[in-house]
């Protein structure tokens, strides 16, 4: 699937929008100021699967990684990466080098790679530098060899130089061809050999740099969905959309505590209802490759117990009553001294989707995990897909900032 695009100048800026979808590939749509092309929520489910275990193994290895950066030692003891069966909804990107690779979109990770699926093939394009490369995720893992090509998100719309890692071995990427990595590129550091020292610049660095957008900026507008077939989101390159949210976008620095700080990193606090403060000011980061809403343990014992929720033994998930569910009072944020609130709705995985995670199609599952260390260690909340599907966020590279903003999805009962 390689999409048409449409390349359209305003006085402003140029921005590139992804739309978004879950499988189909509908006509690209294009707007009077933006250029846009498909990408895909892949839903990629193989067998019983425990969302939170997944979640967890990623929460481990992010702040195993921002330690490893700051030369500190890991406070958390790696494990073994969740199977790839547990890799279930994700959103992915069809990025054209030799051919066409669906890679996840990744704002916990760097580094843009393929090769899990569909193998690297070279063209005159290609150009092998003297580096392996190699990443641990939480998830799976992967190394190779470093190569630069001409990568084509759409007609008209090239990087030329990027780097692209090509895996000769990988594990827990099924139904992925490999990671379209869009956070701080300092998360490159240490991937490269012999090169250890270098960081590796990411498209949204190289979009910039060559011209392409007017600033090294990602935004995000996902939706939460109830089928696997509809489109429900929007990625834009080098600005935002204002038809993607409403009233202001509140901008915060990234937090100055470690290791969030390494990330799109924020500092943030949690009520529950009125008065339950779950999490006082703590620092946590904004990650789409997670899919869930994680929070430090002992947050989370303090939400199962106003909630009355009991663990779920196949997902994983906390599982309410549908008569806890209409006693189930919103999650308030405070971000940057703005309150946005998670509605009872947010909280809930889509129900209609009950069946895709081997979950009772008549039961209530909580989005809300346990990120597995107590708070204060750095990283106590990871914002994940769940949470973006209510709430317009904006990577800015540039100014070293995340913003949030409301949408019209934020109060929605679509779950």
């Amino acid at each position: 699937m390689i999409p048409s695009l449409t390349r359209i100048f305003s006085t402003s800026a140029v921005l590139m929008t992804l739309l978004v979808i879950t499988r189909a590939s509908p006509a690209i749509q294009v707007r009077s100021s933006t250029i846009t092309l498909p990408v895909a929520k892949l839903y990629n489910f193989t067998g019983s699967a425990n969302l939170v275990a997944h979640d967890q193994a990623r929460a481990r290895n992010l702040r195993a990684r921002g330690n490893a950066r700051l030369g500190r030692p890991n406070l958390a003891p790696q494990v073994a990466s969740v199977p790839s069966q547990n890799q279930l909804f994700q959103y992915v990107v069809n990025v054209s080098l030799s051919r066409t690779h669906s890679l996840l979109v990744d704002t916990g990770s760097s580094n843009t790679w393929v090769g899990a699926g569909q193998t690297y093939v070279q063209t005159s394009t290609t150009r092998q530098t003297r580096d392996s490369v190699a990443v641990t995720y939480g998830i799976g893992s992967f190394s190779g060899h470093e190569f630069t090509d001409l990568v084509n998100l759409g007609r008209g719309l090239r990087i030329a130089g990027q780097s692209i890692g090509a895996a000769a071995t990988q594990q827990g990427f099924d139904g992925l061809d490999g990671i379209l990595g869009v956070g701080p590129s300092g998360l490159t550091l240490g991937t490269l050999s012999p090169d250890v020292s270098s960081s590796i610049p990411t498209v949204t660095d190289n979009l910039f740099s060559q011209g392409v957008i007017p600033a090294t900026l990602l935004s995000v507008s996902f939706q939460p969905t109830q089928t696997d077939n509809n489109i429900n989101g929007e990625l834009t390159f080098g600005g935002t959309d204002s038809s993607k949210f409403v009233g202001a976008i509140n901008f915060v620095p990234i937090t100055s505590t470690a290791p969030s700080s390494q990330f799109f990193g924020i500092d943030e606090s949690i009520r529950y209802g009125a008065s339950n403060t779950i999490l006082s000011t703590t620092s946590g980061i904004v990650d789409t490759g997670t899919t869930l809403l994680l929070i430090a343990t002992d947050a989370f014992q303090k939400y199962q117990d106003a909630t009355g929720a009991v663990e779920d033994n196949v997902t994983g998930l906390l599982r309410i009553t549908p008569a806890q569910f209409q006693n189930l009072q919103s999650l308030f944020f405070t971000i940057g001294g703005v309150v946005f609130e998670f509605t009872a709705n947010a909280q809930i995985w889509p129900r209609a989707l009950n069946a895709a995670i081997g979950g009772d199609p008549n039961a209530i599952f909580l989005i809300v995990g346990d990120i597995g260390t107590p708070s204060g260690s750095g990283l106590d909340v990871i914002n994940g897909m769940t949470f973006i599907e209510r709430f317009y966020t904006v990577f800015d590279t540039d100014n070293n900032r995340v913003g949030i903003a409301n949408t019209p999805f934020t109060r929605a009962t679509t779950n």
